[in-house]
């Protein structure tokens, strides 16, 4: 029997441990599973070498517990220990000296496993001893070791016959929850569903598949078959080969469709389109990347994206290494060089990062390019589920801001699409004004701005159908990036002033009756929310039009959205253009009326209606012209 000091100096090693080296104690788990996975995974090789003469079998990690001795056992049949392994591995931590070991991390206790190596002492989290029974698969008696959470141990041989390693935990009081089988099995599920090696907890009842059940008939030849005849199984919860561990040319997308399903069984949704990533330099990493859905809203669910290290689950929040705008993606991404801090429960600072952070963001690129190219048709069904996956990449990154332009659609009222340089093409000869801009006009709500769209396209105009809550965000950077490239949403002014052209309209009203009429109509129109500004347009044209300035729109709604715009510019109150035409029918009545009354009248009545064509009539307003629309027609 062999009795000894573990090599640390400090008494409190172990408290040391239990506090700080991981934030959740359920992590325990994870770390005796990966070092029985490792164990097996280095016999096999050592077969394969010819380095150790034995036979894998049907190499397996069990979980298991025993309520009544409060203990949790985990069990593999890997390569094992010696007892002279034992003191090298388990005993002799690699610390330069304790003291200083305490001095270097009393303020960074998130760095301590990532140097040290200390997944086996995961085990003190929860146990107030830890019995460890090993034999190797060379000639060598079994050693079991045993420690109270103190730095000394005990180590003798042990009658173990069998290959392997069994950690023995005898789980302290404050964690009794751990002998709970929903508790493990539901760590076992979170961690370990696509482990390496089969892990087994617990068996379960299946149909024997070897078995056919007879069927019988009755003297009234009522048929009747027997029961299936059961039989027990052990309870496999991993999925050892999981979809992204594969070469791409293996699988099928009913394959993607099932392995979808497998990480996600409460979405009911397919996912649109997939994404495998598959690289050996200058790092390793392999995944798949989902498509879902999306609503039009910013505030959408991230940490969908689960990241693993040679098919250990180790987080879903996956920032720095997936570019921000593509967190709102599902899927899997593995990766054995990705940097984790301590506990394995996140990532580090380190170039390796940036570097593969900008591979997703390419491969992702080219998928899209490739999409598009290969049924654009099917790609423009889908685009209204990516468009703000897209666009907030533009909006994020350059690189992917130049790729997107190959593949980032424009749809127009007429339910057309356009890449950018199409639409600049196809508008090129219609869309200039007469400073030379080439202007873009586009609607955010195709209903509530109908009668503007019907204006401009009248005039034989595209008029697009912008509406992502970051598209003012993705227009300034578009119109910095193209040559007097200009954005309109519809309603900013009359159509003709949008895109203003060398001809004039003349007013059928002298200078001196627009003097009169302005400000007869100043008198009846808020002038607190609304700008009166009197123009010559077509006679069939509107009498009077609210427009809302482009500028001032956008930068309110830039900073509603978040950044961008002008500080303040979110709380200003909204301000509108009131566009009188000058040569309708009704603007000459107006002007021409004798009585007041009936001027106010005609007035309030044109008003409303140029507000209830902005959706801008409510309440006490509504009901009044409602009223006064009933008088009217009496």
């Amino acid at each position: 029997m062999a009795k000894g000091n573990i090599n640390v100096s400090v008494e409190n090693i172990f408290p040391l441990i239990k506090k700080f080296l991981y934030s959740d104690h359920e992590i325990f788990l994870r770390e005796l599973i990966s070092n029985g996975t490792d164990a097996t995974s280095k016999l096999k090789h050592l077969i394969a070498i010819g380095e150790a003469k034995t036979e894998l079998g049907d190499a397996k990690i069990e979980v298991s517990i025993d309520k009544e001795a409060k203990t949790i056992t985990i069990k593999d049949q890997g390569i094992g220990m010696t007892a002279d392994e034992v003191e090298k591995y388990i005993n002799q931590i690699a610390f330069s000296g304790a003291e200083e070991f305490l001095d270097s991390y009393k303020d960074n206790e998130a760095g301590i496993i990532g140097h040290f190596g200390l997944g086996f002492y995961s085990a003190f989290m929860v146990a107030e001893k830890v019995e460890l029974i090993t034999k190797s698969f060379k000639d060598a008696p079994a050693a079991h070791w045993t420690c109270d959470g103190s730095p000394e141990y005990t180590l003798v041989e042990n009658e173990k016959s069998d290959r392997g390693t069994e950690i023995i935990l005898h789980v302290a009081e404050d964690s009794l929850d751990f002998l709970e089988e929903s508790k493990i099995g539901g760590l076992l599920d979170k961690y370990n569903r696509f482990n390496q090696v089969p892990i087994k907890f617990g068996t379960k009842e299946i149909n024997d598949p070897e078995f056919t059940p007879a069927t019988t008939k009755d003297a009234e030849g009522k048929e009747t078959t027997e029961a299936h005849k059961q039989i027990t199984v052990d309870n496999i919860i991993n999925n050892t080969a999981p979809a992204w561990t594969k070469a791409p040319a293996d699988l099928k997308d009913e394959d993607y469709e099932n392995f979808y399903r497998e990480l996600y069984p409460m979405q009911f949704e397919e996912s649109l389109f997939h994404i495998h990533l598959n690289v050996d330099y200058p790092f390793n990493l392999t995944g798949i990347l989902f498509f879902p859905k999306l609503s039009q809203s910013m505030d959408m669910q991230k940490d969908k994206i689960q990241l693993y290290q040679n098919q250990v689950f180790v987080t879903d929040n996956v920032e720095g290494i997936v570019p921000d705008f593509l967190q709102m993606l599902k899927g899997v991404i593995d990766s054995p060089d990705i940097p984790l801090n301590v506990s394995r429960s996140g990532l580090q600072a380190d170039g390796a990062v940036k570097k593969i952070s900008g591979y997703i963001t390419k491969k992702v690129g080219d998928k899209l390019v490739s999409l598009f190219k290969k049924d654009r048709a099917d790609f423009e069904t889908k685009w209204n589920d990516i468009k703000v996956i897209i666009e907030y990449g533009m909006l994020s990154e350059d690189k992917f801001f130049d790729k997107a332009k190959k593949f980032a659609l424009y749809p127009t009222v007429a339910n057309s699409y356009f890449t950018f340089d199409e639409l600049i093409e196809k508008t090129k000869a219609s869309q200039i004004d007469k400073e030379g801009n080439h202007v873009i006009l586009y609607t955010s709500n195709k209903e509530a701005q109908h009668s503007y769209i019907q204006d401009a396209t009248a005039k034989g105009y595209e008029v697009l159908i912008l509406d992502s809550p970051i598209i003012s965000h993705l227009m300034q950077k578009l119109e910095g990036a193209g040559e007097k490239v200009k954005f309109s949403r519809v309603d900013a002014d009359h159509v003709d002033n949008l895109i203003k052209k060398d001809d004039n309209v003349i007013s059928k009203l002298s200078e001196e009756e627009t003097a009169t009429l302005k400000p007869i109509i100043e008198a009846v129109v808020p002038s607190k929310t609304y700008t009166v500004q009197l123009e010559a347009m077509d006679s069939a044209a509107s009498p009077f039009i609210i427009t809302v300035p482009e500028f001032m729109r956008r930068m309110k709604e830039m900073q509603a959205s978040g950044g961008g715009g002008m500080m303040g510019m979110g709380n200003f109150p909204d301000m509108y253009n009131l566009v009188v035409n000058t040569n309708s029918p009704l603007v000459s009545e107006i002007l021409n009326t004798k009585t007041e009354k009936k001027q106010t009248r005609l007035i309030s009545q044109a008003f409303d209606l140029a507000k209830l064509s902005q959706n801008l009539l409510h309440g006490e307003e509504l009901t009044s012209f409602i009223k006064r629309s009933y008088e009217l027609i009496k």
